[in-house]
């Protein structure tokens, strides 16, 4: 699991940017601390969640889409399949 930093956050962040969607953050209360509008791969996290929150919300959304892993860079695509097979054993 990643750990709640901001490194981790930023390496999420940068995921989901060579994924195609964009990270914004903004004032709401959504329930799970984020949301995502589909047809524009834009997601909406709540600037008022703590990391931990903001952290979580993201795995949550990234484990829910369906990815195209050939458009990431070796790094990320390292970290996507560390947290895929993260996903699959728990």
């Amino acid at each position: 699991m990643l750990k709640p930093t901001q490194h981790s956050l930023d390496k999420l962040e940068e995921l989901f940017h060579e994924l195609g969607y964009k990270v914004r953050y903004e004032k709401g209360n959504f329930k799970p601390g984020s949301c995502i509008l589909l047809a524009s791969k834009v997601i909406v996290a709540n600037k008022f969640a703590t990391i931990d929150v903001r952290i979580n919300s993201l795995l949550e959304i990234l484990n829910s889409i369906d990815a195209d892993p050939s458009v990431l860079s070796e790094p990320m695509l390292k970290l996507y399949s560390s947290l895929k097979q993260q996903k699959t054993d728990s």
